[in-house]
């Protein structure tokens, strides 16, 4: 009989122990998703480090000043018979309430210090990119040691519009997923050169422990030393028009034998890419290169049937632009229209590609104007700094 009863409160004891375990594994998967992460370079373990610290530092000062406040008021309550002590002051006690915080402060603002000046030393890089926010999407250019461009290339939304629009399940990486992700070697020291081309954007990386303003006009600089081949994701965090919450930025470390090798390719390409400026394209070329220039920089506006979302963003099926002169379509999207939302892509797409999107928008949908669209055209109405 007390064997049987024995083996029944072990039984309990277990299942007890098993749900509190769960319970507490529980919790700690909710503290690991509501507390900053420590990263993988040593900038972003810094700043975990001094997160935790001064978190630890507030979690003392709180049990110690809740821990009076309920001691006074049970030790010194009325109805165990204490009176209020009757007093004007105490130098002692006023130097030792303000000398204790200051001290604290002095000790959380120590290691504070020396982690912003580690943040903010950016020399010795051994290469550096510049970073452009634009609407809403992001600009890399990889820059030679005279800060030239070798090359660059736009990083765009890769998440399908049917997952936004909830026609489809969402994947695993939703709103975090890009076409040309940023590509850097491990174990080098990377600048970043943040500006903007437009309004406000931010640049975050969680991972690496930095984010930066992308401010029109500015320089902002950032730098990383990232250790371990991955991806890693973060986003703009600073609000920047209707499409801001769709601007990730993704970040893939390569091995550096792999990433030379990957840089060589995209310089050769770069090179092959300028060649193309000089070629005729056929008709079925343009339209091909058009469409997917269209879908990646004008149909978030424009909308991919060209109808567009009137009266901020027009549609372009039949439209007066669309199928009017060659010369003002090219010039609106060569120089955008000042006031509007329509940007300037002169700066942002090549000769080629600008050629082909507006072959593209004058015999796609209801459109057939019959025309063709040449690079060659393009230069000729492009000013010298674009």
């Amino acid at each position: 009989m007390e064997r049987g009863r024995g083996a029944k409160v072990i039984k309990i004891w277990l299942k007890s122990s098993s749900g509190l375990g769960l319970v507490m594994a529980g919790g700690m998967a909710v503290a690991d998703e509501l507390n900053m992460r420590p990263g993988v370079t040593e900038i972003s373990k810094e700043v975990y480090d001094l997160h935790m610290l001064i978190f630890w530092i507030c979690v003392a000062i709180g049990v110690v000043v809740f821990g009076a406040i309920f001691w006074s008021l049970i030790h010194h309550r009325k109805s165990a018979g204490h009176e209020a002590a009757q007093f004007h002051e105490s130098t002692r006690l006023e130097i030792g309430w303000t000398l204790v915080p200051t001290l604290i402060l002095i000790a959380m603002a120590y290691p504070a210090t020396q982690t912003l000046v580690h943040m903010y030393d950016t020399g010795g890089e051994d290469m550096t990119v510049e970073v452009r926010g634009y609407q809403w999407k992001w600009q890399y250019k990889y820059l030679d040691e005279d800060l030239n461009s070798t090359f660059d290339f736009f990083s765009n939304l890769a998440t399908p519009r049917e997952e936004i629009s909830n026609r489809v399940a969402k994947g695993e990486h939703y709103l975090l997923e890009v076409d040309n992700a940023l590509r850097i070697p491990t174990n080098r020291k990377v600048r970043f050169l943040l500006t903007s081309e437009d309004v406000i954007h931010a640049w975050w990386v969680p991972d690496f422990g930095i984010k930066r303003d992308a401010i029109p006009g500015i320089l902002n600089e950032l730098w990383a030393i990232v250790p371990e081949p991955g991806v890693y994701r973060g986003q703009c965090t600073e609000l920047c028009g209707k499409d801001h919450g769709f601007m990730p930025v993704v970040v893939q470390a390569m091995p550096e034998a792999e990433y030379d090798a990957w840089y060589a390719e995209q310089v050769s390409a770069a090179e092959q890419r300028k060649e193309a400026l000089s070629k005729t394209f056929t008709a079925e070329e343009l339209m091909a290169e058009g469409e997917q220039v269209y879908n990646t920089f004008c149909a978030s506006c424009h909308m991919p049937n060209g109808k567009g979302v009137p009266p901020v963003f027009p549609g372009l099926d039949g439209s007066a632009i669309a199928t009017g002169p060659i010369e003002e379509h090219l010039d609106i999207i060569i120089n955008g229209k000042p006031g509007s939302a329509m940007q300037a892509f002169g700066r942002q797409l090549d000769a080629a590609q600008i050629a082909a999107v507006t072959h593209y928008e004058r015999h796609a949908w209801s459109n057939n104007t019959g025309d063709m669209v040449q690079p060659r055209d393009v230069i000729a109405q492009m000013s010298p700094e674009q």
